[in-house]
């Protein structure tokens, strides 16, 4: 067995969801998988970075929460532009200690500087 619960999907956490699932979470899921099954056939397959919005998303959100997991999607996908970086650019093991429920923003890595200049997929 890979050791991984989502089959050719690997993830480099050992820990994919150390806090429980609630609904929100599930209705956030529920909508990655739809777009997945839905639209992104039609959109093509193009993501500049490792693992795809989708995936990330969808970890994310299984990880942190519908609120703080899609402000940490949210900011992955907007990086997603034209002059935005790529590469490989996980979802973080843990939430910055800056980012607070009322203060969503502080969630999300709005610039590429994270990741590691050797793993651009542009080049």
């Amino acid at each position: 067995m890979s050791g991984t619960s989502r089959g050719a999907c690997a993830h480099p956490h050992p820990h994919p969801h150390p806090h429980p699932r609630t609904a929100g979470a599930w209705l956030g899921i529920g909508f990655i998988r739809l777009y997945r099954l839905t639209l992104s056939p039609f959109l093509g397959r193009q993501c500049r970075y490792l693992p795809t919005c989708s995936h990330y998303g969808e970890e994310a959100i299984g990880r942190f929460g519908l609120w703080a997991g899609g402000w940490l999607t949210l900011s992955r996908f907007l990086r997603c532009g034209p002059f935005g970086a790529s590469g490989f650019d996980p979802v973080p093991d843990e939430l910055p200690a800056g980012g607070r429920w009322y203060m969503p923003w502080r969630y999300g890595r709005w610039t590429g500087r994270h990741i590691d200049p050797a793993t651009r997929l542009d080049r």
